[in-house]
């Protein structure tokens, strides 16, 4: 389903990722398939389906996890600062208590910077980081310029690496600018492919947590300096299997490096905004990407 040609993968991935609901997905794909037999014959292949939409209990429990723009412990807001091509949008997350000293980029998955970005972004500062989510759709108007889940993955199939990495580093410079002297960086599936990208390609980022992202070319890993973690799905067999030669040359090259592949779980588990929402597996994984920051950042 990752980086898929097929429309209805797409649409699929976008359900996974929270952009919309069951109902709206199977409506979508009877526009492409004509009925709606032929949708449900569609997506009947699809491991992401058989999984129940979430009981109000269970929606309960998701919104426990999340960290509200108005929380007591943080100071958080949506801003504007300039980037090498463009304005670029982000969203700033600085705990009450900042030891004035670390900070996190937090990196979008493929739809730009949506409200469930600034949330875990949020989360990231409730952990004592500075926090700071840039949008890579800002040199196109940022995410609000498409208000409509397929424009946004459409604007983000517009990006180049290379311009999405400048933006970056123009967020980094802004935490350095503002005194963050160790910066680590996390992103999810899309994002998760430019922390790796950021990790190779950027010697002073200080720690990385990559969730189930593309890896890099086994050819640059000899690059990273940051500590790695990787946090990786047992379902997302595609991501997951690429990872393992990366992980070995990372051991043999005597890295900084950990992983973990959550049995059990798929594609984009940590978005509880999402389908393939696993809230055991999500707890787990940011919980130990706090403490791999906490351990590498504060060291």
């Amino acid at each position: 389903m990752y980086e898929s040609d097929n429309p209805i993968d797409q649409l699929v991935h976008l359900y996974v990722d929270g952009a919309f609901n069951r109902r709206e997905l199977v409506k979508r794909v009877m526009q492409r398939t004509g009925s709606l037999a032929a949708a449900m014959g569609a997506l009947a292949g699809y491991e992401e389906m058989k999984a129940a939409e979430p009981t109000a209990e269970e929606e309960k429990a998701r919104a426990a996890v999340r960290v509200p723009r108005d929380a007591f412990d943080i100071e958080a807001n949506d801003m504007e600062f300039t980037g090498p091509a463009s304005t670029l949008y982000g969203h700033l997350a600085k705990p009450n208590e900042w030891d004035g000293k670390t900070g996190v980029l937090v990196v979008h998955e493929n739809r730009g910077l949506v409200e469930h970005i600034k949330d875990v972004t949020r989360r990231a500062a409730r952990g004592g980081f500075l926090a700071l989510g840039v949008d890579l759709l800002s040199r196109q108007g940022g995410v609000q310029n498409f208000t409509e889940p397929t424009q946004q993955t459409q604007a983000y199939g517009r990006t180049n690496q290379t311009d999405r990495r400048a933006d970056l580093l123009a967020g980094f410079e802004l935490l350095k600018s503002m005194g963050a002297t160790k910066i680590g960086m996390t992103g999810f599936c899309a994002g998760g492919g430019n922390t790796w990208d950021f990790a190779v390609n950027v010697p002073e980022l200080a720690a990385a947590v990559p969730f189930y992202g593309a890896v890099p070319a086994i050819a640059d890993l000899p690059k990273i300096n940051a500590p790695v973690l990787a946090m990786y799905a047992e379902r997302d067999r595609g991501l997951t299997t690429n990872l393992f030669p990366v992980a070995a040359e990372m051991i043999r090259l005597q890295k900084a490096f950990g992983m973990n592949i959550y049995e059990g779980a798929g594609h984009a588990f940590h978005n509880d905004t999402g389908a393939a929402y696993n809230g055991q597996a999500a707890d787990d994984a940011w919980s130990r990407t706090m403490l791999w920051f906490d351990k590498f950042l504060r060291a």
